[in-house]
């Protein structure tokens, strides 16, 4: 173990974080939601053809031309429709729109597609304008919507905006962008090498291993005899979509274990390290080795690493990230002599033939992580 003195914490002030509570909204209030969510995507392809046609023209449209189109809508007796639903909810569909397109011109994501109804994921956004969305008691009030009962978990800041969810499995929720002050943590002041792996989640400088709870290959069987029957239901059917629904239930259970798992282990190395030091993994690359894919993305390595990083941002600790090219598997961590033959994978203990230190190949590496570290900040 490394530790140094505590230093002076500064955490951040005046952030974002979202909050997510489960909804539970009347039958009138469900219906108001999937007419939401119908008319936002409907605004949203009608804007991205009017930009995808402009642009096979030659001309150049952006979020001001598509809102006038909504308006020109609304007054539209075909249309009527648009102005029972949030209409700030409409407006944030074409932001989105043009988030979209400005991330494909900046080469940060792929250009906007249409959006489906058969995707059983939907949500749609709303501002809050003029405290028009607030807890009371135990219930949030939105617009249009009025008073919709939620399971709230914790007390929250100021509400800028709010996700409305509906989930495969027919759940809604709000998630709730809210202004948030950390509270300071004291730790005290320790340093730690974490390597991550598949069988064991990660291993620390320290000599502990926390295994990876495998929940995906341990509800696999489940799932597969809940796709089976899936497969074997004639599309359009009550049958086919009831049996959708549980295999929805399947991958929401496994999701939610996995998160439950990663928000632990996170807060727990932010609550008793101030350094942590990662390895800088190319998950995606790592997830074109078929053989390896599966059980690459069942452990949500990037996802356990994303936690890390915002919390320390909240809390005031520091992530280190050590290039992906350094050896650390095959680096003696006594002497610094480097194997070749660790390189395999399948060699999870080995000797080193120059000083004769046996190790673990996850502990080595994680010690080595927080070596190669010491040595980036001395020099």
């Amino acid at each position: 173990m490394v530790c140094r003195y505590p230093k002076d914490k500064t955490v951040g002030v005046g952030m974002n974080k979202g909050v997510k509570f489960r909804a539970y909204p009347n039958k009138k209030q469900q219906n108001l939601i999937n007419q939401t969510l119908g008319c936002c995507r409907l605004i949203y392809n009608k804007g991205l053809a009017m930009r995808n046609g402009a642009c096979s023209n030659g001309e150049k449209i952006g979020y001001n031309q598509t809102s006038a189109m909504l308006t020109g809508l609304k007054k539209q007796a075909d249309f009527a429709f648009l102005k029972d639903v949030d209409s700030i909810a409409l407006q944030q569909s074409l932001r989105d729109l043009d988030r979209g397109f400005t991330n494909f011109f900046q080469k940060r994501a792929r250009h906007p597609q249409f959006k489906s109804k058969h995707n059983n994921h939907q949500s749609y956004r709303t501002i809050n304008q003029g405290d028009n969305i607030r807890i009371v008691g135990k219930y949030i009030k939105l617009s249009k919507l009025g008073y919709v009962k939620i399971k709230q978990s914790m007390e929250v800041g100021h509400i800028n905006n709010v996700t409305v969810e509906r989930t495969p499995t027919g759940k809604y929720f709000v998630v709730l962008n809210v202004d948030f002050e950390p509270e300071l943590r004291q730790n005290a002041g320790c340093m730690i090498g974490i390597d991550v792996g598949i069988k064991e989640f990660y291993s620390d400088s320290n000599g502990n291993v926390v295994n990876n709870p495998k929940y995906l290959e341990k509800s696999m069987r489940k799932l597969v005899r809940e796709q089976r029957r899936l497969s074997r239901k004639q599309k359009g059917s009550n049958n086919r979509n009831k049996q959708r629904v549980k295999v929805a239930k399947v991958h929401e259970k496994i999701t939610n274990q996995r998160n439950d798992f990663l928000q632990k282990q996170s807060t727990m190395l932010i609550s008793e390290n101030q350094t942590i030091c990662i390895e800088d993994l190319n998950v995606k690359g790592m997830i074109r080795n078929h053989k390896l894919a599966q059980h690459i993305a069942s452990c949500s390595w990037s996802k356990f690493f994303a936690m890390l990083e915002y919390k320390a941002t909240w809390y005031g600790n520091d992530i280190i990230k050590v290039p992906t090219m350094y050896p650390s598997s095959q680096t003696c961590s006594s002497c610094g002599y480097k194997n070749p033959l660790v390189k395999n994978l399948s060699i999870r203990e080995w000797e080193c033939p120059n000083c004769h230190a046996k190790h673990s190949r996850d502990t080595n590496a994680s010690i080595n992580i927080l070596n190669k570290e010491l040595s980036l900040s001395a020099s």
